[in-house]
């Protein structure tokens, strides 16, 4: 694990930390659909949730649905089909709570800025740092993180708090990620962090 580490520590380009009562966990997409993706990281995912909750972080879960009547919608056109608002596959997975005093957002579209309340939300709550983790690393997480970079909120991407399709995408995304848009972090330099808060 530590070396695991040290070798994502090297792709940063800066040093920078989250700030206490600044940032929140931002969770991408733990949906059934994409469960097979999930399952490599969801220890990790809920080992994140549980030291998140110790510290009263904010945590906001994203839930990607559209509806049938997008005809037009590129993703359908790229994909050959949709994840379905309130069908089974857009589900929660069942390890996965929404607690009273957490905040789940609706997206159609890669990027959870994407005509939904995220931004609102955020600016609510004063945050300006976020921590992301789900699915998939390489589409919603990466397009989220470079979105939120772009609208001056200071993103750490957890390298093994996400998954996609193969390791090779996985990387790619995370050293592009580290060179222009995020700090990486680990889901226990992140438990380290809050335990010093």
């Amino acid at each position: 694990m530590i070396e695991f580490e040290k070798n994502f520590q090297a792709l940063n380009s800066h040093r920078w930390k989250p700030r206490k009562g600044k940032t929140a966990l931002l969770l991408i997409d733990l949906q059934e659909y994409f469960r097979d993706y999930v399952n490599p990281i969801l220890n990790n995912i809920l080992r994140v949730i549980e030291v998140s909750h110790e510290k009263k972080i904010p945590i906001i879960f994203t839930q990607h649905g559209n509806l049938p009547e997008e005809k037009q919608n590129l993703l359908r056109m790229w994909w050959g089909g949709l994840i379905f608002k309130g069908s089974p596959e857009a589900r929660l997975l069942p390890e996965i709570r929404v607690g009273k005093n957490e905040f789940l957002v609706e997206k159609t579209r890669y990027s959870a800025f994407f005509k939904t309340s995220l931004e609102d939300k955020l600016k609510q709550l004063k945050i300006r740092d976020l921590v992301i983790g789900g699915v998939m690393t390489n589409l919603c997480c990466e397009t989220t993180a470079r979105d939120a970079f772009m609208r001056d909120f200071r993103v750490f991407f957890l390298a093994d708090g996400t998954s996609t399709v193969s390791e090779k995408l996985h990387l790619a995304s995370l050293k592009n990620l580290s060179f222009g848009f995020s700090i990486l972090l680990t889901s226990r330099q992140w438990e380290e962090l809050l335990r010093n808060w």
